[in-house]
């Protein structure tokens, strides 16, 4: 396999999820969208993933946030969440319409 196309496959995986909450919803109108990536994921990486998984968009701006993990409590026991990393991608042009529609 040619070093190019591992390097296509590692993009496929750096987006996990996009996070769909009212405060990402309302940020769609302003063109920043938010995906839940990987945590060693670099902001570069990540424009060139959405760049990739959404064709003829441009990514203009990368903001990354880490998500560090918590405390929840499950009945009497207690455990913690799986920290992540977020980011919040502005792109120029068109919507993207696949994310409103969910």
């Amino acid at each position: 396999m040619s070093k190019e196309r591992r390097n296509i496959e590692k993009l496929y995986d750096v987006i996990k999820k996009p996070i769909i909450t009212e405060k990402s919803m309302m940020a769609t109108a302003l063109g920043k969208y938010t995906f839940e990536v990987q945590k060693d994921a670099t902001k570069v990486e990540i424009a060139q993933a959405v760049e990739l998984a959404f064709p003829g968009r441009k990514v203009k701006k990368v903001q990354t946030v880490y998500m560090p993990s918590h405390e929840k409590r499950m009945g009497l026991k207690f455990g913690r969440t799986d920290s992540s990393k977020k980011a919040i991608v502005t792109i120029e042009g068109d919507p993207i319409e696949e994310l409103t529609a969910i």
